[in-house]
């Protein structure tokens, strides 16, 4: 009998989980990981910030918790810290009450649930996302239904930087009512974010055009150690009286991959329409998967409702950033020496996990056969792969196929 699954034919594989995979199954007794997006420590290890160990065990002692559903839209003493930590105490539409957080299976659910209501409620069907930008961007807007997926130009590949004159003339020529997803901080894959001036020239067309920003902010704190920092541009934007979402994760700043914890805030401009807004994100919620865990949106409420723990925590996200700045300017110092002065200094310009470094596909197909250095065919590096014991071997690696005069 014939399968009712034979025409079914094989997807193409994510490349960063395939990327990483080789590298895992790589025997070599040198080789370097700079593919998945997740810090590690200087000796390559995972890290379970102390904040986080000391959160899990209090939570696992205290006999007043049980495992009962949370309700639809998450818990609440969490999606009002992470709303209060993206736009501040003294955000206009927070304290006007204009806005709420839902609670989402980390910043990819938050985008997910976001889209499938501009799609459902406001008639959505184009969107604008950076090219480059995150992959999983513009199958999660396909998958839920939006008919015009387009982008907006943000790599200078010449210059190393942002494009910034191609933004702007896309932004302004997009049609009005369309969806612009923005990179709240540490762009990905690039690095590079554009400046406050710019950030207000980004919100002038948006308002002027009538688009709808849709913020995705994964690494707040973990960018540059300032929350205030990494959010400016949402801050400024709801501040502006943009009516606006935002898709945050807790990955990374946490270090709770794996807990699946993200929230999106959502910034509305008539507080009288909250509760049926709330009650179609209840609807979607409810019919994608129900409601969300709770093990990783106590730690982060513990954490952010407690002036001692949150303390804590941004000493660790201080000390994540700092490490990552460490190691872009150790990158630069040694590939400045054995190649072209200046040739790298978008590496330092950049910010957060990921550098876009410049290197092509063979350039990155020889790192990977004859050293063992692993990374996206982007030239997307995750700057938490380099540590003190990798740094002068994945720095010879890069200038050895460059070549001494190469400007990348």
């Amino acid at each position: 009998m014939a399968s009712i699954f034979k025409d079914v034919t094989q997807g193409l594989p994510i490349e960063v989980f395939s990327v990483n995979k080789q590298y895992l199954d790589d025997p070599a007794s040198t080789k370097v990981n700079l593919t998945i997006g997740a810090y590690r420590t200087n000796d390559g290890k995972p890290w379970v910030l102390p904040v986080v160990r000391k959160t899990e065990k209090s939570l696992a002692e205290d006999d007043t918790l049980n495992h009962e559903y949370l309700p639809v839209l998450g818990l609440e003493e969490f999606t009002s810290a992470a709303t209060k930590m993206l736009l501040g105490g003294d955000s206009k539409p927070l304290l006007k009450g204009m806005t709420f957080g839902i609670q989402s299976l980390s910043g990819t659910g938050a985008l997910r649930i976001g889209a499938a209501f501009l799609k459902t409620h406001l008639n959505r069907n184009v969107v604008y996302i950076s090219n480059p930008s995150w992959e999983n961007h513009q199958m999660l807007f396909r998958h839920t239904g939006f008919e015009k997926i387009e982008s907006y130009r943000y790599w200078d590949e010449k210059n190393k930087s942002i494009d910034f004159e191609g933004l702007r003339s896309d932004l302004e020529n997009a049609p009005e009512n369309a969806v612009i997803v923005l990179h709240a901080c540490a762009h990905n894959p690039t690095g590079c974010d554009p400046t406050q001036e710019q950030w207000i020239e980004i919100s002038n067309i948006v308002k002027k055009k009538k688009l709808f920003p849709f913020f995705d902010c994964a690494y707040q704190g973990f960018a540059s150690g300032n929350l205030g920092k990494d959010s400016w541009a949402v801050r400024y934007f709801a501040n502006e009286g943009h009516e606006l979402f935002c898709a945050q994760s807790f990955a990374k700043n946490f270090g709770l991959y794996n807990e699946r914890v993200g929230n999106l805030t959502v910034v509305v401009n008539d507080k009288e329409k909250i509760k049926a807004v709330q009650s179609q994100f209840q609807l979607i919620v409810r019919g994608m998967y129900s409601n969300p865990p709770c093990h990783g949106a106590r730690i982060v409420s513990a954490v952010l409702n407690n002036e001692g723990c949150f303390e804590e925590w941004q000493s660790a996200i201080t000390e994540m950033s700092g490490r990552i700045i460490k190691m872009r300017k150790g990158l630069r110092e040694r590939l400045e020496a054995k190649t072209k002065p200046g040739a790298w200094k978008h590496v330092t310009d950049q910010i957060g996990m990921f550098s876009y470094t410049g290197l092509n596909v063979e350039q990155i197909e020889i790192l990977k056969k004859k050293y063992n250095i692993y990374m996206l065919s982007s030239g997307r590096i995750n700057i938490c792969g380099l540590n003190t014991n990798n740094l002068d071997y994945v720095a010879n690696a890069i200038a050895d196929v460059v070549g001494p005069t190469a400007r990348i």
